[in-house]
């Protein structure tokens, strides 16, 4: 396909190349059918996919999956794997949500028991659970030393305070703390911001969401997750909230100068980075540990509200409402992992940036129960249409350094949005469809109304197609809490 900006090479019908040319250390690989593509053109994220591929120490190639959107510095949507000798580690491959993530939760409840009180659920999880810019719990107190804790301990912390279960800890990538995470790299700022968020969903396109299994394509993969067509499902869409993003901001400016230090030549400013092995670099990701520990502890606190809310809205017991963690996964990060290099096995730090993880069958990182399927790959949709539960293959390993996309993609500006919303009740429009919405605002609903994104099915289509993901079950919204 002939392209006027960038030289675009059909690789096959889901990946196309732009050839490595001039100060590109490696080409760039976009996954993505033909109308995507077009769509992709719209924005900047094909130069930013260029541009990553000028950082010293990347390894074959830059990457952007189908939900590929404009973001700071990497593309939202955006995949790199680095060198640890002569790499980089870059706050813009990141992002500013640390370990923005997804968890989903399976119930033994089947949607005919719950259909008659979606009203009592909805406003249940709307008041346990605060949202917005800003919310914070007024009921928890955290010490400096034990905000620093969570952060060393992430998803184990909230386990010890009773917000769930040991057993959860197993079904969370990393087992919910990343090692290395050292508060003392974290600054006062951050930490203020953190101290008063922590069991909250924050703002943007966070939310909860009830649904249920619509469809099944893979009745066996299906069976062993623990899906069954018609029962209710949980989704859980958050982050490390301002604590995260105060993180990124502050080593952005760290960052900058460290660029100028060490003689990195950057196509972009925002790309700002410093060697993995300098001072820089390690404070940076043990800083970066620190929001996505607290990221997780945050997704495993907000469950303990989600179960607390079903069992006392539908009068029953946690052994009636069996509401277990199926997985949690990051979508903003950047981590040490082995793959497959020039056909030698090499320790590489990949940076995913609006992107999943997507591991094969008996990955030693994933969970034993798990070991013939392949990970869990959660692809969260908009709130009117459906999301997607995957798995992860053999080729995502050999291709993406074990990577899959993340969700829908943004198509539309957040102004763009509300300005396409206008005169319209987004609430009322979900109702008419059977999904009930709850929202700080209503600017939030118009903000995040269904055609500011892609299809899903389409994105997840790619991906399916592409071999970097199987495809087992859809859900469909039932009522939905939105940031």
């Amino acid at each position: 396909m002939e392209d006027m900006k960038y030289k675009i090479e059909k690789i096959d019908s889901y990946r196309w190349r732009i050839p490595k040319e001039g100060k590109m250390q490696v080409d760039g690989v976009v996954y993505a059918d033909e109308n995507m593509l077009e769509e992709i053109r719209k924005d900047e994220s094909l130069q930013q996919v260029i541009n990553v591929s000028h950082l010293p120490g990347i390894l074959l190639h830059s990457l952007g999956m189908p939900d590929i959107h404009w973001g700071y510095g990497f593309p939202i949507g955006g995949v790199a794997a680095f060198d640890i000798d002569t790499g980089v580690v870059s706050p813009g491959g990141v992002g500013y949500d640390i370990n923005c993530g997804v968890r989903l939760l399976k119930t033994g409840l089947y949607r005919v028991e719950i259909i008659n009180k979606l009203e009592s659920l909805v406003n249940a999880l709307f008041i346990n659970i605060p949202s917005g810019v800003g919310s914070h719990r007024k009921d928890i107190r955290l010490s400096l030393q034990e905000e620093k804790n969570v952060l060393k301990n992430g998803a184990r912390w909230a386990v010890s305070q009773g917000y769930g279960a040991k057993e959860d800890l197993a079904y969370i990538e990393e087992n919910g703390c990343i090692a290395g995470a050292n508060p003392e790299f974290v600054s006062n700022r951050a930490l203020e911001r953190g101290r008063a968020q922590l069991g909250t969903l924050g703002s943007g396109n966070h939310f909860v969401e009830v649904g249920y299994v619509s469809e099944i394509y893979n009745e066996k993969i299906a069976h062993v997750l623990g899906l069954e067509k018609d029962r209710v499902t949980i989704v859980v869409h958050t982050g490390s909230r301002g604590l995260g993003y105060q993180i990124c901001d502050d080593f952005i400016r760290v960052m900058i100068d460290a660029s100028r230090e060490y003689h990195i030549e950057l196509p972009d400013r925002q790309l700002c980075c410093a060697p993995i092995k300098s001072p820089q670099g390690q404070e940076y990701l043990s800083a970066m540990a620190c929001a996505a520990n607290y990221a997780f502890a945050n997704r495993q606190m907000i469950t303990h509200w989600v179960r607390e809310s079903f069992e006392r809205t539908l009068n029953i017991s946690p052994k009636d409402a069996q509401l277990s963690l199926l997985y949690d996964v990051c979508h903003n990060i950047a981590k040490f992992e082995e793959h497959m290099v020039d056909g030698q096995k090499k320790r590489v730090c990949v940076h995913r940036k609006g992107a999943t993880r997507s591991f094969p069958p008996y990955h030693p990182d994933i969970p034993d129960a798990y070991a013939i399927t392949g990970q869990p790959v959660l692809i969260p949709g908009d709130m009117g249409r459906y999301s997607y539960v995957l798995v992860g293959t053999e080729n995502a390993y050999t291709d993406t350094f074990g990577s899959t996309c993340h969700g829908a993609g943004r198509v539309m500006s957040r102004n763009q949005a509300i300005k396409t919303a206008k005169g319209r009740s987004i609430a009322q429009e979900l109702k008419e469809k059977g999904i009930l919405v709850r929202a700080d605002s209503r600017a939030t609903l118009d903000e995040e109304l269904s055609e500011a994104y892609k299809d899903v099915a389409e994105v997840v289509n790619v991906v399916e197609h592409a071999g970097i993901s199987r495809k087992v079950a859809q859900l469909k919204p039932l009522c939905v809490i939105k940031g």
